[in-house]
């Protein structure tokens, strides 16, 4: 159709040069208004060419609708083992561990230390009172105290009660004397004083009086009466 058109155009280009060109006659302007009629012409064919040639190009280009990213991928039923995978948006992202992490180190494998026994439970003490050298207006007295437990006891107290306030006592040895009124209190001179484990410790003093007025009315170790007390 296109190369009919232009054989046409062709066709009448020719004749109106010849009519033209075969008069010998004519005017200027006749001449200038019969090339811009074809050149009219021209114009006018070449774009119809064109159009005929290619229609393909004016044709509207369809574009596919951009995919919804919240809308799942749902395959096409009877697809075996297909499964509708999540959107983009939903799919969680792959953690890569940080170059910085610090390496835990595992914790060193606890010892069992060696098994605490309980110390034994502390036996009351003894103490038996006993009067020794004797003169006219003194006496001298010892109190043996003892220690059934297996465990020391560094702390005791003992307690001599005499008939009088007025009764001293002199010459203490083997432990630390206090008074008060007429009882007189004895404890552990120091790391010396104590008493070991099944074992005995003695404590001598000297009462300024004769033995059958100023022997001692009561005596206790610990709470607990004394043994060898004169009736």
């Amino acid at each position: 159709m296109a190369i009919i058109l232009l054989d046409r155009i062709m066709d009448v280009a020719n004749a109106i040069r010849y009519a033209v060109t075969g008069r010998g006659e004519g005017s200027r302007f006749a001449q200038i208004a019969i090339l811009a009629s074809l050149a009219v012409l021209v114009a006018t064919a070449v774009p119809v060419v064109l159009v005929l040639r290619t229609p393909e190009r004016l044709a509207p280009v369809a574009l596919d609708p951009p995919p919804n990213p919240y809308v799942p991928n749902v395959p096409e039923p009877g697809t075996p083992g297909a499964e509708a995978l999540p959107p983009a948006s939903a799919r969680p992202s792959p953690t890569r561990p940080s170059a910085t992490a610090t390496p835990t180190s595992a914790a060193p494998p606890t010892t069992a230390g060696p098994a605490t026994t309980s110390a034994p439970a502390a036996v009351p003490l003894r103490a038996d009172f006993a009067i020794g050298e004797s003169a006219l207006l003194s006496y001298g007295a010892t109190v043996t105290i003892q220690n059934p437990g297996p465990a020391p006891a560094p702390k005791w107290t003992l307690v001599v009660t005499l008939p009088r306030e007025s009764l001293d006592v002199t010459a203490v040895s083997g432990a630390r004397a206090s008074r008060d009124g007429a009882k007189w209190i004895f404890v552990p001179d120091g790391a010396a004083g104590q008493v070991p484990g099944r074992g005995s410790t003695r404590v001598t003093f000297r009462v300024a009086g004769a033995p059958i007025s100023a022997a001692p009315t009561a005596c206790t170790i610990d709470g607990a009466a004394c043994a060898g007390l004169p009736d």
